[in-house]
């Protein structure tokens, strides 16, 4: 067909010679590109920027936030229950010493007085740091409101748990009161207890003269603390 046909117009022409150009060049295949190899350090750094894309408005938790559990801590006896329980209970395995009180009725103290008392080999610097308060106390009874004999059980009772948990100091709170009843008799049965080093009276912001300060002898043989 010749572009002089006069049956065409010149649009015509150039539209049908393109249909023909398509028709006998048709297009090529689109080449598949083959897939690039990654190496890892690639892969490492993509992943990266893949967690912290997730990672994107997630914030640290404050320590402040958190709940710290303390390991459950053994209970120790109540002081005063210790005290009111030694009547019935009797001693617990204290070794049947038998604690005299005719010291205590030769020798009342006053409530004011200031309890003091040292077997002769004792340190005199040790002395002075129970006198000072210096050494920490392991457990204390309140002997407040105890009759004698309730107060001379829980005395022995409280030395007993001290031996038990190889501890050898302890407070033993005997009140003040106007005739100073329980403070002489605490005074006397430690001197006669074969495991007393020493007592005084507690410094004034451990219970002043209401109260004394005991070092006993360390259970060296204890099987519970043996290495």
């Amino acid at each position: 067909m010749s572009k002089h046909d006069s049956s065409l117009s010149k649009d015509q022409y150039n539209l049908l010679k393109s249909f023909k150009k398509q028709i006998t060049q048709p297009h090529s295949p689109a080449v598949v590109a083959a897939p690039v190899e990654k190496t890892v350090e690639q892969e490492a750094l993509e992943e990266l920027e893949l967690f912290r894309k997730q990672m994107q408005g997630v914030q640290k938790i404050e320590s402040g936030n958190t709940v710290q559990l303390d390991k459950p801590r053994k209970k120790k006896p109540d002081a005063q229950v210790l005290a009111k329980r030694a009547a019935a209970t009797g001693p617990m395995e204290t070794d049947a010493m038998a604690l005299s009180d005719t010291q205590a009725m030769l020798n009342p103290v006053g409530s004011q007085a200031n309890l003091s008392y040292r077997i002769a080999t004792l340190q005199h610097k040790v002395f002075e740091d129970l006198k000072a308060g210096n050494l920490r106390w392991f457990e204390a009874v309140d002997l407040h409101g105890c009759t004698v004999e309730e107060a001379r059980q829980a005395v022995l009772q409280i030395i007993q748990i001290a031996k038990d948990e190889n501890q050898n100091v302890i407070k033993i709170v005997h009140g003040k009161g106007p005739e100073a009843i329980l403070k002489t008799y605490v005074n006397g049965w430690l001197r006669q207890h074969r495991d007393v080093l020493a007592f005084v009276s507690a410094p004034e912001k451990q219970g002043g003269t209401g109260a004394v300060l005991v070092l006993l002898k360390r259970a060296e043989k204890n099987p519970k603390f043996k290495q």
